[in-house]
């Protein structure tokens, strides 16, 4: 085995799209690689300073959508350019933004699953960011996105993975086992 350096490699790392309401109620959005499920009903998402950052200070509410295929290029975008430093970068995306039921914070139509959340706690808070964890409020899911069980179906969503060894994004593939039971074949843990 070749050996390397610690480096922030968990893979697969998701690609989230944080949504966020500036002062004027103005919709902003940024590109996240670092976060994940913190437990049953809460994230965690390592911020950076940036627009997004100014915008939860004000509001502590916001939207996480999961990048596609279809949304790579916005996805992207949006965290590549700042939202202090283009202020139509939503218009270029070409995103429809409406407000979400349940938190003062944008849903972007184009994605297929949007979590609405709640801050719960700032860590390690400095003027270069912080570790936010959040409460799921809600899950929205477009219903073209819906199994026959009425569920998420994950495959027909067509998400997308960021690679951070090669900086490139990898689609999601097809199901290739059941989680909870397949390990049953092995022998069970009575």
């Amino acid at each position: 085995m070749k050996s390397f350096k610690s480096n922030p490699w968990i893979l697969p790392q998701p690609v989230l799209v944080i949504g966020t309401y500036d002062k004027n109620g103005k919709p902003n959005a940024m590109n996240a690689a670092w976060g994940g499920q913190w437990d049953a009903h809460e994230i965690m998402i390592s911020l950076g300073s940036h627009a997004t950052t100014d915008n939860l200070a004000a509001c502590p509410e916001f939207t996480v959508a999961f990048a596609t295929v279809e949304t790579m290029v916005a996805a992207d975008f949006v965290g590549i350019v700042s939202g202090r430093n283009m202020p139509d970068k939503i218009q270029k995306t070409g995103w429809t933004a409406e407000k979400a039921a349940n938190v003062n914070a944008p849903v972007f139509k184009e994605f297929p699953m949007t979590l609405e959340c709640r801050v719960k706690q700032k860590i390690d808070e400095s003027e270069t960011g912080y570790y936010l964890v959040a409460e799921i409020v809600n899950i929205l899911c477009d219903e073209k996105y819906l199994s026959a069980d009425g569920k998420p179906d994950v495959e027909k969503m067509n998400l997308i993975t960021y690679n951070p060894i090669n900086h490139t994004y990898v689609a999601l593939g097809k199901t290739v086992g059941k989680a909870f039971s397949d390990g049953k074949s092995l022998g069970s843990a009575e």
